[in-house]
């Protein structure tokens, strides 16, 4: 077992304050804040949403981090995948000679008694960590406080007899987190669903039942190990990955309860039907600010500045698009040139290059935002650039 499960730091931030300012700090942001989220140079003007970036469950995984390889200088330091899911942090973590096992050949390193291992913001799955714990090492967990919550919703399904319906990305660390804590107890199960269309499918064989062999073709990757949708539908909890859209989360789980009042009445809700907001407010508060954004200013484009596998950057990005030509970027670079920008397209896969995308007269107006994964460093150096693009 593990000699140690370290949860709240090691008391050295004042020792790692200083580096961690010079890696993520931003002189700019702070004054741009300072003038009312605004920043005006020649004809461009940039808007930026009122909350956006590290938000406090990262800035805290980011310390812990630093703080561990503070503590154990002489140790080998591992993080078991991504700690968030931004390039220059991770990249700053390997400076510090952090280990990734999700690296390319990382999997062949088995760390063991002595060796340290940092568990990332999303959490690990249970039987990881079990893992880790009969190899004997000392243990940093990071693992967001709003993810625990979700967590703890899960384990009381499971204990209650009801199956976990989680709304999330099924490939993705916490989702996958989540589930294994459905099926870490005893007869617990879980179906992740990724968007309404799914929903509807799931919604549709509760209300009026179906094909179990095209269900369970379409969802078996998705689902617990043995899922009978038959069966294991009939009593439903509700969870979701932290970083989806609340407003998406909130819907579906809507479907889900007029489903289930479809099959069984609104009498026997009680008994079959679970749930809680799970959201995290970090998630919730950036969304706001972005719709306040979009709606107290007339903006002629949107930057959405984060990583590509950023959930709730993706997310932002797609509630700007709704509104305004939108692009998300992942970092500096993406800014080519005046005429050239490589960003995510919203609908999502891999990275393009457009042409055209920023007007060459005029005054302009630019709103922009940042995942709670990106550091201020990043969004600093965005609107620099920009800056030198547009008056150039």
């Amino acid at each position: 077992m593990a000699d140690l499960i370290f949860r709240k730091g090691f008391s050295l931030g004042h020792e790692v304050a200083g580096e961690l300012a010079a890696d993520y700090h931003s002189a700019l942001v702070q004054d741009i804040k300072a003038a009312g989220f605004r920043f005006e140079r020649g004809r461009l003007t940039v808007h930026l949403a009122r909350e956006f970036g590290f938000c406090y469950g990262v800035d805290r995984a980011v310390d812990y981090a630093y703080q561990a390889r503070r503590r154990f200088p002489d140790r080998t330091v591992y993080l078991t995948g991504e700690i968030i899911h931004n390039p220059t942090v991770n990249e700053n973590l390997r400076r510090l000679g952090i280990r990734f096992l999700s690296d390319p050949g990382g999997s062949a390193d088995t760390p063991g008694a002595g060796d340290v291992v940092i568990l990332p913001a999303f959490g690990v799955p249970v039987g990881l960590l079990q893992q880790l714990q009969r190899q004997g090492c000392t243990l940093v967990d990071t693992t967001c406080g709003s993810v625990l919550n979700v967590w703890k919703n899960v384990r009381r399904y499971a204990a209650e007899g009801f199956t976990s319906i989680i709304h999330g990305k099924v490939r993705h660390e916490e989702t996958q987190a989540t589930a294994s804590q459905a099926t870490g107890q005893p007869g617990g199960r879980f179906l992740v669903v990724l968007n309404h269309a799914e929903a509807e499918a799931v919604c549709g064989y509760i209300a009026r039942g179906g094909d179990r062999r095209a269900f369970l073709e379409r969802f078996g990757g998705a689902a617990s190990p043995g899922f009978d949708p038959d069966a294991d539908l009939g009593k439903i909890g509700l969870a979701n990955q932290t970083t989806m859209l609340m407003s998406e989360s909130l819907e579906i789980a809507e479907m889900f309860r007029r489903a289930m009042a479809a099959r069984y009445g609104e009498a026997g809700l009680a008994e079959r039907f679970r749930a809680f907001e799970t959201i995290c407010s970090a998630t919730q508060d950036r969304q706001d600010a972005v719709v306040a954004l979009l709606d107290g200013h007339a903006l002629d484009l949107m930057l959405v500045v984060g990583g590509y596998n950023s959930s709730n950057t993706t997310n932002l990005a797609k509630i700007c698009a709704g509104r305004l030509r939108t692009y998300h970027i992942a970092d500096v670079p993406a800014l080519v040139s005046a005429r050239e920008i490589r960003h995510r397209p919203v609908r999502g896969g891999a990275e393009v290059v457009e042409a055209g995308w920023l007007p060459d007269r005029g005054p302009l107006v630019v709103g922009m935002t940042a995942g709670a994964s990106t550091p201020d460093h990043i969004v600093g150096m965005v609107v620099e650039r920009l800056s030198s693009l547009a008056n150039g």
